[in-house]
C-alpha cells in the first residue's frame, strides 16, 4: 500500500514540456498553468524538488516564464526524445533518492505518457495530476490517463496531491497553501 501514499520526503515534481510555442494549442492551457503554479508553490514550501523538461526547445521555445520565474533554480532537462527517461535523467532521480514522481505537463498523450510509462517501467511510482496535464484534444488526454492508470500510475488531482504532501492541517504551510487552493 505504501506506493499509493505521496509524501514530501520521497516526492519530486516533474513538469513536462509546458513550453512557449506548445501551450497556445493546448485545449485546457489556462487550467494546466494555474494548477502547475499551485503545485510549484506547494513543492517550494514543502521542500519537494522541482524538475522541468523541455522538448526540442529550439523549435518549441522554453518553459513559460509564468512557471520558471517561480523557481528560477529548478533543474531543467533538455530532450529530443518524447520520453525524458534517458540515462542522465534517471541517474539524477536516483541521486536525489526520490521514487515518487508527481507528473504534470503537455502533451499528455505524447511526452507525458511516454515519460510516465518509462518511469513506471524503471520502478518509480507515478502520480499523474490529471487536472495539471493537457493535450490539444480532450480525447487524447483521456486516453493517455486511462492507459497510464491501467499501467499502474496513480491518477490524482492538484488538491489531493497538495493535501497528501501536507499530511496535516496544524502547520503554517497548510494555512499558506489553503489560500492558493481555495
Amino acid at each position: 500500500m505504501e506506493k499509493y501514499y505521496l509524501n514530501k520526503e520521497e516526492a519530486v515534481l516533474l513538469i513536462i514540456d509546458i513550453q512557449e510555442r506548445m501551450l497556445p494549442v493546448i485545449n485546457n492551457a489556462n487550467q494546466v498553468v494555474q494548477r502547475n503554479e499551485v503545485l510549484i508553490e506547494a513543492a517550494k514550501l514543502l521542500g519537494v524538488p522541482i524538475i522541468f523538461t523541455e522538448h526540442n526547445s529550439k523549435g518549441l521555445g522554453h518553459t513559460i516564464d509564468q512557471l520558471t520565474r517561480r523557481i528560477p533554480d529548478a533543474k531543467v532537462f533538455h530532450k529530443t526524445t518524447f520520453s525524458a527517461c534517458n540515462e542522465e535523467f534517471l541517474t539524477y532521480l536516483n541521486e536525489i533518492q526520490r521514487k515518487k514522481i508527481i507528473v504534470t505537463g503537455t502533451e499528455s498523450h505524447v511526452c507525458v505518457f511516454q515519460t510516465s510509462r518509462s518511469l513506471l517501467d524503471n520502478g518509480f511510482s507515478v502520480f499523474l495530476v490529471e487536472d495539471a496535464v493537457g493535450s490539444r484534444a480532450e480525447a487524447t488526454l483521456n486516453n493517455a490517463v486511462s492507459q497510464l492508470r491501467d499501467m499502474g500510475a496513480i491518477i490524482t488531482n492538484t488538491e489531493t496531491a497538495v493535501f497528501d504532501l501536507l499530511e496535516e492541517s496544524n502547520t503554517p504551510e497548510f494555512k499558506t497553501l489553503l489560500k492558493l487552493i481555495k
